[in-house]
Formats: C-alpha cells, structure tokens, sequence
C-alpha cells in the first residue's frame, strides 16, 4: 500500500483510471475485526464483560418467554415473601414473581437506553460531521452544544416531565438532549483529525460532493472513537434513565423498570430489602459491564494502547 501523498500524487495525474479506488485505498481504516475480537477475548475482564452484556440482550430479548408469571399480576396474599418462597427471588409488594419483574424491567431499561442513544448518537453525528467539515457552521453549532452541556441530564428530565407529563418518553426525549452534545463533540474531534489527511484532498481534487466525501472517507475513519463512545454512553444512559424513574419521570406503574423497581422498594428496606436491592444489582452489574466493554474497545481499537 502506497502512503497518502503518493496516492494523491497519483490520482491527480492525467489519465489515470483508478483515482478513487487509489483514494479509497489510502483511506482504509487501519484496525482489522479479527484483531478487535482476538484482542477482547485475550483479556479476562473483558470476556466476562462481552458475557454479562450478551446475557442481558437476551434476557431482555426473551422476556416474555423466561418469565415464570405474568408481569402485571397482582397476587396480594403473598407480598414481601423473601427469596426462596413463591419463587426463587421471592415477591414485591403487589404480590409479583421478582424474576418476571426483573425480566421486564431488564427490557424496558434497555429499550430506553437503545432509542435514547440512537437518536441521540444520530442527531449529534451529524452535528459533528457538518462542524468538522464547515467551519463556518462550526462555531454556532459547538456554541449550541456547549449550551446543551451546561445542563445536566435530570434537569431535562424534569423539564420535559413538567411539559409532557412523567412517563418514558419523557425520559427518553431527554437523555437523547444530553447525548446529543457529547457525540457531537466526540464526532467533530475525530472527523477534523481525519479531514487533515492527504486522501481527503484527493478526493475533493477529483470533485465528490461533500456526502460523498464524508460518508465513504470520513464515517468509517471516526467509527471507531464512535463505537467506543456508545458502547460507554449506553451504560450511563441506563444509570441516567434509573435515576429519573426512581424519581418518578420514568416508567409509571405497572410498568415494570428497573429505576421504578427500586424506588418502590424503599419502603420495605428494612423487612423486605430484596424488593430494592435486587433491581440496583442488575442496574450495577448491567452498567458496569458496559463500561468494561467500552474500555476494552477503546482499546483494542487505539493502535497506540495496542499490547
């Protein structure tokens, strides 16, 4: 493989038949899958991340079939039974199986968390393409961004709650509004690293248009600082969507949520602590496995952190 210039300098010759497979060479991105995948298995920590993460897809993915009851049946003549009696986490304090509440909520927290980073992750991608490749339109859209940052994530919440109502597209709406920022800074950060390479004045040189030029040269070169920074931003959504439904912004009853379920748990903290606990120990094992996730990508996917 010939380096940038050399390929630039190529391109630009007359006659020359494969200028932009010679571009589309230079601008190949440099990390191999298998690499990644070898590089995630090899470490402990992260296997056992992979794991929990995969296992909670599928839990949320098969609810409906995993669950021993009905999710929304009350069945008052066994409240508050511990772990161990009618079923193997016991009842909260409708009477409901914990395992098909924890099931359910599992599902529910992660859908919030999906729609919030991909809407969120999208509309600030593009935010961040368009500051990198306009300068012009830069400073009003980071200006923008900046603006977004200096307010935190609950205050959304309780604004959108106070506008719309409390429910999950109140919180949804709002951790889209905080994610918003930081992809677009993670995004305009790597794309303005990549703008500043050879193979982009090629391709501009060979007149593509500017979504040509971003979506086949700049996109893939920033996936990977993008893969990283959903990878992490899903688990602090999780927490962050938890945290505004144990409020009461979130999910409302019956709904089962994860945020919910400890909340309504408070209450029984000192005769029936499984109620609360348990849904913060899938909250905690579910965040944390994202987290350990993200920075095992991030470094398997730096060549600089590269063992």
């Amino acid at each position: 493989m010939g380096s940038p210039m050399k390929l630039e300098r190529d391109a630009l010759q007359p006659g020359a038949k494969t200028v932009e497979a010679a571009v589309s060479v230079a601008a190949a991105a440099p990390v191999r899958r298998k690499t990644v995948f070898r590089m995630l298995l090899s470490d402990a920590g992260s296997c056992v991340a992979l794991a929990l993460v995969v296992l909670a897809v599928l839990c949320a993915a098969f609810a409906p079939w995993l669950a021993p009851t009905d999710p929304f049946g009350n069945d008052l003549a066994n409240t508050l039974k511990p772990p161990g009696e009618m079923g193997l986490l016991g009842t909260d304090g409708q009477g409901r199986n914990m395992i098909t509440r924890l099931l359910f909520g599992l599902r529910t927290s992660l859908l919030m968390g999906l729609a919030s980073v991909v809407f969120g992750c999208t509309i600030g991608g593009i935010i961040g393409f368009s500051a990198a490749y306009y300068p012009k339109a830069s400073g009003v859209l980071m200006r923008f961004m900046d603006i977004l940052l200096s307010f935190p994530a609950i205050l959304f919440g309780l604004a959108i709650a106070a506008i719309f109502g409390p429910g999950l597209p109140a919180v949804i709406i709002a951790l889209t509004i905080a994610t918003v920022p930081l992809m677009a800074r993670v995004v305009r950060g790597s794309a303005l690293v990549v703008l500043q390479q050879g193979y982009i004045e090629a391709a501009r040189s060979l007149g593509l248009s500017d979504l040509r030029i971003i979506l086949r040269y700049v996109l893939p070169n920033c996936l990977s600082a993008m893969f990283v920074f959903i990878t992490l931003r899903f688990g602090q959504v999780i927490l962050l969507g938890a945290a505004l439904s144990f409020l009461g912004l979130g999910a409302q009853p019956p709904t089962a949520e994860l945020g919910a379920m400890a909340a309504d748990g408070r209450n029984f903290l000192f005769f029936a602590p499984h109620v609360s606990v348990l849904p913060s120990l899938v909250i905690f094992a579910v965040v944390l496995a994202f987290n350990v996730l993200g920075d095992s990508l991030r470094d398997a996917l730096d060549p600089k952190l590269r063992k």
